[in-house]
């Protein structure tokens, strides 16, 4: 046996992202409205850990109101397409309770989601950040579930303005300011809960100057997003000219008529493009001595079961990328895709597929050099 197999015996979490759809698409026939049937579903696929939005901003207002809760878009099927409404409690609580009783951890992030009265717009400082995330930590504390909770992403891609509404002149999260939020919001929640591994995800293209371009020093692990389609300035998307249309069919018909044909035309550019990210994110890992989770990945960034959308070549790019990541070693959680929930029907259904790469993912013992981290605690 290696040193490194001797003394590190933890082995990386098969996650999946859940974000807001877990409590906003109940609806009949939306996926999650019985959640006995999604988590029995995601157990046998071979996943043992999600990643949800937590709502704190609506948590923190008052966890047993009714939000009236605006689409963030309709060409998506992530979350509502359309206006809906949503109670935190108890329904938070519960969904804790039965993903125990799945042997299911959660990784709590958020997206912000916006309800009619604009509750996110409580956040004016760091410290009120890390306020609104200790009412969700105080309210899980209160039911004795804190063992099911790995780890805490204070804010879905920080700091991208669709996604922090409550401040949006940081411009990336390498900045000087950037650094401030999250190193005061962090330490405003680990003064009462220290165990518990904290980090804010980022997306965009990893490459040498990732590693270099800003403090992370804050940061228990670092939660990478990566996707082909993010490689060499986002080339690909621009080349089919898709621009993540909220509101409108554009993009997604440019995606259907060219997004496949181009990867074909070129699939070993493409897939290198998606290669060089995970190398580059892994050298990160190493630089900083943090572990990697990612739970948005590996191919394209939307998609959906849709008139000329194939999923075939989205699961080639998703199983060279999660297999890649697993050889690294740095992963400490991986997810297969971004489309791993029962609304996305073309690939839910392959559970073969699933249950390969999970294995293999649940399979690989973490490198010992990141036995020390806290988040290798957790899982």
């Amino acid at each position: 046996m290696s040193f490194k197999e001797t003394t590190n015996n933890k082995k990386a979490l098969a996650i999946t992202m859940w974000e807001f759809s877990w409590l906003e698409r109940r609806w009949p026939g939306a996926g999650y409205e019985d959640w006995d049937v999604a988590l029995s579903e995601l157990k046998v696929r071979g996943y043992n850990a999600i990643r949800i939005d937590a709502f704190p901003h609506l948590i923190h207002k008052n966890p047993n109101k009714e939000f009236v809760i605006n689409p963030h878009w309709n060409t998506q099927d992530w979350g509502s397409p359309a206006i809906t409404k949503v109670i935190l409690q108890p329904y938070f609580i519960n969904f804790i309770k039965k993903c125990k009783e799945y042997g299911i951890k959660i990784g709590l992030s958020t997206w912000w989601r916006s309800d009619e009265e604009k509750s996110y717009n409580v956040i004016t400082t760091p410290q009120k950040l890390g306020e609104v995330w200790l009412s969700v930590l105080d309210l899980i504390e209160s039911h004795d579930l804190m063992d099911q909770i790995i780890y805490l992403d204070l804010s879905n891609e920080w700091p991208l303005e669709v996604w922090t509404p409550f401040k949006t002149d940081l411009e990336g999260w390498y900045t000087k300011e950037s650094g401030r939020w999250m190193s005061e919001s962090i330490a405003v929640l680990k003064e009462k809960y220290p165990d518990i591994p904290y980090t804010f995800s980022f997306t965009g293209e990893v490459n040498k100057a990732s590693l270099t371009k800003g403090d992370t020093s804050m940061l228990d692990f670092l939660e990478v997003h990566i996707w082909m389609v993010n490689g060499n300035n986002g080339e690909f998307y621009k080349e089919i000219d898709y621009n993540y249309e909220r509101f409108s069919d554009d993009g997604y018909k440019n995606l259907a008529l060219k997004g496949e044909k181009l990867y074909r035309e070129k699939e070993n550019y493409w897939k290198d493009q998606l290669l060089r990210q995970i190398h580059w994110a892994a050298e990160w890992s190493k630089k900083v001595n943090k572990p990697l989770v990612t739970t948005e990945c590996w191919g394209i960034i939307d998609y959906k079961d849709w008139p000329l959308l194939e999923w075939d070549w989205v699961k080639e790019l998703c199983d060279l990328g999660t297999r890649e990541a697993v050889k690294t070693g740095r992963w400490a959680a991986i997810s297969t895709s971004n489309f791993c929930g029962p609304q996305f029907v073309g690939m839910w259904r392959d559970q073969s597929w699933h249950n390969e790469l999970t294995k293999l993912i649940k399979e690989k013992t973490i490198e010992a050099e990141l036995s020390g981290s806290s988040l290798l605690k957790r899982i």
